[in-house]
């Protein structure tokens, strides 16, 4: 390990800090992502970097030849005419292609444009078009016929697939393939490209939640904050193992991955399919989750806890109460409650007693179920990294009693992304946590643009090495983003705690008006509504109504359950049945009475946060049907426009 230059955050880094950057490699004197490689693998050439067990045939690399890799596709690239800061489209999936393509394109001086193969083929033109790419990385020929017919109005000259299939094919185009491209590598001369953080990296368009996507230019400096200060969290070590999950070209997953691979981590691809066997098979150590990832695990268990006898389930309900309030009581005994953040000595002292009286109960739970709850996960978990969203308050707190640390982070594509997290030796739940070194976080008056005190809710504007360099020609909306001060405008809004812990209450534009005037932050609502186990997907609808109400997804499996126990004669495995059987009025009633329930447990509960009129929908919220983005988080604006029908008629004589 190398000694971490300080200078560079001097007044930011707390002990703890500089003590888990002292533990990692550094990067600090580097300018750009490519120059990475030959480093990490200089120190750990022999450690498995990549492994896809899921590809056919199976992959596996190690540092050595990763950085190889990348520098026979890099001089493969530029032996076919490609040259420095041009723009180069990467539309392709997760593989240890992806990224041997990503850092070649970089490494040969060029910045790529970044999208997943299975993307509308609508979307992926406009990208094209936006960033004028000559040059088309695919993940294969079936990527490549979809979009075809469409590029004929475009400059492209070059595609280079990243299989190994046939290129003898009649097309208008110079068409290669990966291992072409790499044997154009072994014969040709690389020339090397002097990169500045300043220059141009990559181009990631922010489809999003709502539409009308733009290119976030980030450049090598942007992401390199991201690998020189993630450290101060994690101290990741080589040979640590990690479980890749996520599309890697979201900037998201892309950032952390480049954090954990340049520390000589090994990072095994799996996929949805694959997912809970290779938990348990690769034992991760890190896991980087979006919320919905983090639901699919607890609903899992959940469902294991269902198919108990009643005599277990009891038990477990039992364990599970005394260990929350242990959990609770243990958070303000150090500090660490969102909800009483400055407890009286008089509560300090509640909660300590309790904690004591309750410590043997949540030990032997510990022992005897949250143990094999872990070893379902591999065992081995450090650390879930959540980020891509807020993380539901029953799943913060599920995930704390039973022993797995998740630190939620926060940011936006425009920053690279991470802005905060929490840390490890201080997570308090419910927040997003602190800065990162050198980040800056303001809260402000919506309106007025006035900064607010701690504890107040506003606009969240960030300032930092991370934010974008801009929209890809786009100058008129990244004006908009950035003010002349260099605070770029989150659109969330949230507060800050004393100790510059940040929470994310909603977003600004998701804000639902009613016609009383109450404004409601949906996103907290709808958090507490899927603790209920009937409920897989929900988006609260209700502007400039009197009242609110709700899209639900119920999850059919929870609901079969249910109705078997009712002697209900429906199959909710038949779409022939299913649908019809939504309207059945017993089934009505307990989505009624399931968010009555959570909704008013709510912390904080209004009667304005009470949910009027609900409609069901078979069909789930996906990527396939445009309602999610590809990190899953639901496109609310789509959901909004795509049933606008029925959203009339929930409201219909009632405003």
């Amino acid at each position: 390990m190398t000694t971490f230059n300080f200078d560079n955050y001097p007044y930011l880094l707390t002990d703890r800090e500089r003590q888990n950057l002292s533990q990692t490699i550094d990067y600090t004197q580097i300018n750009s992502i490519p120059e990475i490689w030959p480093i990490v693998a200089a120190k750990c050439g022999d450690v498995v970097a990549l492994q896809a067990p899921h590809n056919k045939p199976e992959i596996s690399l190690t540092y050595r030849e990763l950085a190889t890799q990348i520098q026979l596709f890099a001089t493969g690239i530029q032996s076919l005419g490609i040259q420095s800061r041009q723009a180069i489209a990467l539309f392709a999936d997760n593989s240890p292609r992806w990224l041997i393509a990503d850092q070649g394109i970089m490494l040969a001086g060029a910045f790529n444009a970044v999208r997943g193969s299975q993307a509308d083929p609508q979307e992926l033109l406009s990208i094209l078009d936006n960033s004028q790419a000559q040059t088309l990385v695919v993940e294969d020929l079936k990527t490549l016929k979809k979009l075809s017919d469409l590029l004929s109005n475009l400059p492209i000259k070059l595609i280079i697939l990243l299989s190994d299939e046939n290129t003898d094919l009649e097309i208008p185009y110079k068409l290669v393939n990966f291992s072409q491209t790499i044997d154009l590598g072994r014969t040709a001369e690389f020339t090397p490209v002097k990169l500045e953080k300043t220059d141009l990296a990559t181009l990631i368009y922010t489809s999003g939640t709502s539409g009308n996507p733009k290119g976030v230019m980030l450049s090598h400096g942007n992401l390199l904050h991201q690998i020189t200060t993630c450290g101060t969290v994690i101290a990741a070590r080589p040979g640590s193992r990690v479980l890749s999950i996520l599309p890697s070209w979201h900037v998201y997953e892309r950032s952390v991955e480049y954090y954990l691979l340049s520390q000589g981590c090994t990072q095994t691809y799996t996929n949805i399919r694959y997912f809970k066997q290779d938990l348990k098979e690769y034992q991760p150590e890190y896991l980087v989750a979006v919320p919905r990832l983090s639901e699919s695990i607890y609903e899992g268990i959940q469902k294991q806890f269902r198919d108990q006898s009643p005599s277990q389930q009891k038990l477990v309900e039992t364990f599970l109460a005394a260990s929350k309030k242990y959990i609770e009581a243990r958070r303000i005994v150090q500090g660490l409650s969102l909800e009483c953040l400055e407890p009286t000595l008089s509560q300090k002292l509640t909660a300590r007693l309790q904690m004591t009286a309750l410590a043997p109960i949540h030990a032997i739970a510990d022992k005897l179920v949250y143990a094999k709850i872990r070893a379902a996960t591999g065992g081995k978990i450090k650390n879930i990294i959540s980020g891509g969203g807020s993380l539901a308050k029953h799943l913060d707190l599920f995930f704390e009693i039973i022993g797995v640390d998740i630190l939620v982070g926060y940011g936006l594509t425009e920053t690279a992304p991470i802005t905060n997290v929490r840390r490890p030796w201080q997570n308090l739940r419910l927040s997003s946590g602190k800065p990162l070194p050198g980040t800056e976080i303001k809260i402000v008056d919506v309106e007025t643009r006035e900064p607010l005190a701690i504890g107040q809710k506003g606009l969240v504007l960030i300032r930092g090495p991370q934010v974008m360099q801009g929209y890809y020609r786009d100058p008129e909306a990244t004006a908009k983003a950035i003010d002349p001060d260099g605070w770029f405008n989150s659109g969330d809004l949230g507060m800050l705690t004393a100790n510059q812990d940040l929470t994310i209450t909603g977003r600004a534009k998701d804000t639902i008006v009613l016609s009383n005037g109450e404004n409601i932050e949906p996103t907290p609502i709808e958090d507490a509504c899927l603790r209920s186990p009937y409920i897989g997907q929900i988006v609260l609808v209700g502007q400039d109504q009197k009242s609110l109400g709700a899209l639900i997804v119920p999850n059919s499996e929870a609901l079969q359950a249910w109705a078997d126990s009712q002697n209900l004669p429906v199959n909710f495995q038949d779409p022939s049945e299913y649908a019809k059987a939504l309207d059945n009025s017993q089934i009505i009633d307990l989505f009624r009475d399931e968010l009555n329930r959570e909704v008013k447990n709510r912390p904080g509960y209004r009667v304005d946060d009470r949910i009027a009129t609900i409609e069901l929908i078979a069909e789930p919220f996906s990527i396939e049907n445009g309602l999610l983005t590809q990190t899953l988080k639901i496109r609310r604006p789509v959901v909004m426009e795509r049933y606008h029908g029925m959203i009339d008629e929930m409201f219909a004589g009632k405003a």
